[in-house]
């Protein structure tokens, strides 16, 4: 398979690749930071909801504690909703990459000391603690504020995951239907290390030979399905 010139290649890397889309099929990640081809992917419900959860603790006159979160969350007050972040090359073995981290936290908080936490918001059929999954993508908004492409770095010193599960639906015809939520807190440790190791072996594959899809890939299922019937017809 011919690359194409640099001009084509992806320069940004969103931290959420760096989850799910790691876990999933490599051949559609380096197809995507290569040649900018996405299988596309619809999620409406998820994002506005999303939206609702963060933007919950942010419409307020003042900026409201952590403690009107949750109560294990470290004093802290939430200055920033939604922003985006850009780093400078990320590195490999001392060298700068054609890669930088661009992505959009959910809530930025800031401690009394000065130092600043990332709280990364999700929505949960169940309660289930995914702090160690999304570490990555935490470290990444945290690597991103700590060395800027521009403006003075921010010094990081929490990250973790905050969750609504979903346990009951409720209420009634007259007063309108809704669902309670339980709110849970993930706190997840840095590992800045565990970041760097994830980035080299992200580039190391992006920057090398088309991998063979992942068993089990349904897009390069569908693909390889699709070419073979249209040669047929």
């Amino acid at each position: 398979m011919e690359r194409r010139n640099m001009g084509d290649r992806r320069v940004n890397l969103s931290p959420s690749d760096l989850t799910f889309s790691w876990d999933g099929c490599h051949r559609e990640l380096w197809l995507y930071y290569n040649h900018q081809v996405k299988a596309p992917m619809f999620m409406p419900t998820v994002a506005e909801l999303a939206e609702a959860q963060e933007s919950y603790f942010m419409n307020k006159s003042a900026p409201l504690s952590t403690s009107a979160m949750h109560p294990d969350i470290p004093e802290a007050k939430i200055v920033d909703h939604g922003g985006w972040v850009l780093s400078q090359p990320i590195q490999v073995n001392g060298v700068d990459s054609h890669l930088s981290i661009r992505g959009k936290y959910d809530l930025l908080v800031e401690f009394p000391d000065g130092t600043y936490g990332i709280i990364d918001c999700k929505m949960q059929a169940r309660t289930s603690d995914k702090s160690g999954f999304y570490s990555p993508q935490l470290e990444a908004y945290a690597y991103a504020l700590e060395n800027p492409a521009k403006g003075e770095p921010k010094k990081i010193s929490m990250i973790g995951i905050y969750s609504w599960s979903v346990p009951q639906a409720w209420g009634n015809v007259n007063a309108g239907f809704g669902y309670r939520v339980n709110s849970n807190w993930y706190p997840a440790e840095r590992n800045p290390q565990a970041l760097q190791d994830r980035l080299e072996e992200f580039i190391t594959m992006i920057n090398g030979e088309c991998p063979p899809p992942k068993d089990g890939c349904d897009h390069c299922k569908y693909l390889a399905e699709r070419e073979s019937i249209l040669k047929k017809s």
